[in-house]
């Protein structure tokens, strides 16, 4: 099984179409958070429906997975946090978004979304607890990963406090997640890493027509990165 991951697009829409044309080659699109751009001249309001069709025609090439960032929270939940509700109409396009997982085969696929307050992230709790992989790999689709390498910015780190706890508690056979979009770039940093026995993988974010993207093949237990400084192959049969 072949997995794309790339993260924080930010409303760069001719990543969207690299992703389309390469979509075939691969059994699973994992797009990790932040689709939206809030910092872009375009509005969210504008941004969402373009986005929306976008991401129903890549979910008609390959399965898709796909969670919320930071940057896609465009409303508020009947509790009073932000949530990313316009991601709940990918469903009817068969994609797998916050809150849902997907088997295929010997794999379970779960889309973790962003949370923005302890309600939310008791959600996520519950979720987790409730999916039923048995002997199945499972793999995580989520915004940020926990602080380490691929957390690191150049001078500080930004990761999760929470996801290293999940991560322990229920030993996911990887995550795939971004925000940090230095951390394979800088000294120090990295896009692929280990919490215990569960891989950890972030792409990055680049400029020019060709986003920063990982190829995970879960059957050859092979990762290989590709940037603008050049690309990486690494081995996933021993930590």
């Amino acid at each position: 099984m072949r997995i794309l991951l790339v993260a924080d697009l930010h409303y760069t829409l001719p990543h969207y179409d690299w992703i389309a044309r390469a979509a075939g080659d691969h059994d699973v699109v994992a797009l990790a958070g932040d689709h939206l751009d809030i910092a872009s001249p375009v509005p969210i309001e504008a941004q969402i429906p373009a986005l929306q069709a976008t991401l129903r025609d890549l979910a008609g090439r390959s399965r898709l997975v796909i969670c919320s960032g930071n940057h896609d929270l465009n409303s508020r939940s009947a509790a009073g946090e932000k949530t990313s509700d316009w991601l709940h109409a990918l469903r009817d396009a068969g994609a797998t978004v916050d809150g849902d997982s997907l088997a295929i085969g010997d794999t379970v696929f779960t889309s973790i979304g962003w949370w923005d307050g302890p309600i939310a992230q008791a959600e996520v709790d519950a979720q987790l607890a409730a999916v039923d992989v048995g002997t199945r790999r499972w793999v995580w689709v989520y915004h940020s990963p926990p602080e380490g390498p691929l957390a690191w910015t150049g001078s500080r780190h930004y990761g999760d406090p929470v996801i290293a706890g999940w991560v322990d508690r229920w030993r996911p056979t990887a995550v795939l997640t971004g925000h940090i979009h230095q951390a394979p770039f800088t000294d120090a940093g990295s896009w692929i890493d280990h919490l215990g026995s569960s891989w950890l993988f972030n792409a990055g974010k680049q400029i020019g027509p060709v986003p920063a993207h990982i190829t995970i093949d879960l059957d050859s237990s092979t990762a290989s990165w590709t940037g603008l400084t050049g690309s990486e192959q690494r081995s996933l049969t021993a930590n």
